[in-house]
């Protein structure tokens, strides 16, 4: 099975260096990003499975951020985090596309937990693209039957 690769964005370097040291220990391959603007620019030119995105970041904020990756990149599964939630934000993030959202701080075996649930809710999206795919490229036996 494909090792999950995940995306740490947070505008606090601090938290980025720390839980990327942390859930490398853990066998995850982890990017960081520190604005939403350089995750979009990494998730370009690296394969990324889950992003982890805090909802409060200076500029681009994490919604806009999660709003740009679910367009430009539909198959991350991305998971809110943050520090200010409000019932607001997190009815927000869910409704432009976050499978999921966290409070800071954080507990890692909670991100570890919520980021694995991601990564295997991503499979399984993947293995019923490919089983349709494969239906469709198939003929029923009716179909071959009557062609013959």
């Amino acid at each position: 099975m494909e090792k999950p690769k995940m995306m740490l964005v947070d505008d606090e370097e601090r938290f980025l260096s720390t839980t990327r040291k942390l859930l490398e220990r853990k066998a995850f391959d982890v990017l960081t990003a520190s604005s939403g603007a350089q995750a979009l620019e990494m998730l370009r030119t690296h394969p990324v499975h889950v992003v982890i995105l805090d909802v409060k970041m200076p500029g681009m904020d994490g919604v806009a951020t999660l709003r740009e990756i679910k367009r430009q990149f539909p198959m991350v599964e991305v998971i809110m985090l943050t520090g200010h939630a409000t019932v607001e934000s997190a009815i927000e993030g869910l409704k432009s596309g976050a499978v999921d959202y966290l409070m800071k701080p954080a507990n890692l075996e909670d991100i570890i937990e919520k980021a694995t649930d991601a990564f295997n809710r991503r499979v399984d999206i993947e293995e019923k693209i490919r089983v349709a795919r494969m239906r469709g490229l198939m003929k029923s036996p009716r179909e071959m039957l009557k062609n013959a």
